[in-house]
């Protein structure tokens, strides 16, 4: 069985509080961009095996969240047997695109069909949520309204169709751990209110996150502002980062596609992507 494990952009990402237990109550918008793709075949094996392909991951295989997924549902479900797992990284870690969250998610959307659980996408978003607060958005994979940590989603007719994506992933990688290392809650915001109107939404929607990763990292806020100054409708880190991405109109003297291809020049091997976004 083949999948395609995408990654996700936030739509504002607001850090409300933080918590006793030492995580951070959000609010985000995730946006699943399904044109960056893992790819993951899970296929049944006499022996376990897992093969891994594509950019290098910073982290052994058995911390690899597929394998961490598998292990545990075949824990909790028997008749999980042994399968042959290979994987190809494409999506670029420490990006704050959720690549390893879908991974997992996708795993377990495989062991589900493979050995017919008969899990329901609920009991799905359930198992993997223990894995990362993000993994079960891409269990249900449209656009949602997240709160909580991440995981308390709700589904929202939000359609970027037709905009177009570039999304710049700078050398630099962020960890969650830096990210939050300066963050200073801000209490609830406008993000849910507004969802139904594009443009009221783009004026508001804003990453917390920027603050302190942009002091860091200078080069981002950069980025961001020359995504701006092309004509991006939006523009914002996604997640704790680094990726930095923007969102274009369309215009009929075509000035759209020569800054589009002004940005590719200029940034040529940093874009990971570059396209118009379909329907999610």
């Amino acid at each position: 069985m083949k999948l395609y494990p995408n990654c996700k952009i936030n739509i504002g990402l607001r850090v409300v509080r933080k918590r006793e237990d030492g995580y951070h109550d959000l609010e985000t918008i995730f946006y699943p961009v399904y044109g960056l793709h893992d790819e993951l075949l899970v296929d049944r094996s006499e022996d376990f095996s897992f093969i891994q392909e594509g950019l290098v991951v910073d982290c052994s295989p058995a911390d690899n969240l597929i394998y961490k997924t598998y292990a545990r549902m075949r824990e909790r479900y028997p008749q999980i047997g042994n399968v042959k797992i290979t994987f190809k990284k494409n999506i670029p870690f420490g990006a704050g695109l959720g690549g390893g969250s879908s991974d997992a998610a996708h795993m377990a959307i495989a062991l589900n069909e493979i050995f017919a659980l008969g899990l329901t996408r609920e009991q799905l978003a359930q198992e993997v949520s223990p894995l990362g607060a993000d993994c079960p958005f891409f269990v249900y994979n449209s656009p949602c309204y997240a709160e909580g940590i991440g995981d308390k989603l709700i589904p929202i007719n939000l359609d970027l169709t037709g905009l177009r994506l570039l999304m710049i992933k700078p050398k630099c990688g962020v960890s969650t751990k830096e990210a939050y290392g300066g963050i200073v809650p801000k209490g609830c915001s406008d993000l849910f209110r507004v969802i139904q109107d594009r443009t009221e939404l783009f004026l508001v929607a804003s990453n917390d996150f920027e603050d302190t990763v942009f002091s860091a990292h200078p080069e981002l806020a950069e980025i961001k502002q020359r995504l701006l100054d092309a004509g991006a409708v939006y523009a914002a880190m996604s997640g704790s980062g680094s990726t930095i991405f923007g969102l274009f109109q369309s215009d009929s003297e075509g000035t759209t596609d020569t800054n589009l291809r002004l940005l590719d020049e200029e940034f040529a091997s940093m874009i990971i992507f570059n396209d118009t976004l379909g329907k999610a």
